[in-house]
């Protein structure tokens, strides 16, 4: 590896470190994006430490937003009050119900029961000792 190579994995690491964004980082660091990713693939080390570097500073942009948006509650903005009791508190998280009617008209035909009781079965949610006598036999689809 050339000292030049090495020079420049080092500044775009450190770039990484300061920003989680990979063209901004190329940017800075005078690397092309496309030699990037080329020593990504060839440099098993170099793609370990930039994926460290992108978690260490993805954390500290998560920090400066946590602590945005803790400013923002203080100062009784009501959108980060909402925000934060709906990801931090089960009470106000977002619940879907779901409600349905149900209507059957047909029974299920035996091998339709056949395919039901296997199924279950093999989810272990039946006994072996079913009503149903499930055969070897694969059910016609």
């Amino acid at each position: 590896m050339s000292r030049n190579q090495t020079a420049d994995k080092k500044k775009l690491l450190l770039r990484l470190v300061k920003t989680p964004i990979v063209e901004v980082a190329c940017t800075q660091a005078g690397v092309p994006r496309s030699t990037y990713y080329r020593w990504r693939k060839s440099d098993e080390k170099f793609s370990e430490a930039c994926d460290e570097a992108l978690e260490e500073s993805t954390g500290r942009i998560n920090d400066l937003a946590e602590s945005q948006l803790i400013s923002a509650i203080k100062e009784q903005n009501m959108t980060a009050i909402i925000f934060w009791l709906k990801h931090h508190h089960k009470r106000y998280a977002t619940k879907v119900e779901v409600t349905a009617r149900f209507k059957q008209d047909e029974a299920l035909t035996p091998e339709q029961e056949v395919i039901v009781q296997t199924a279950l079965r093999l989810a272990g949610l039946a006994d072996d000792n079913t009503e149903t006598e499930v055969s070897n036999e694969q059910p016609a689809t």
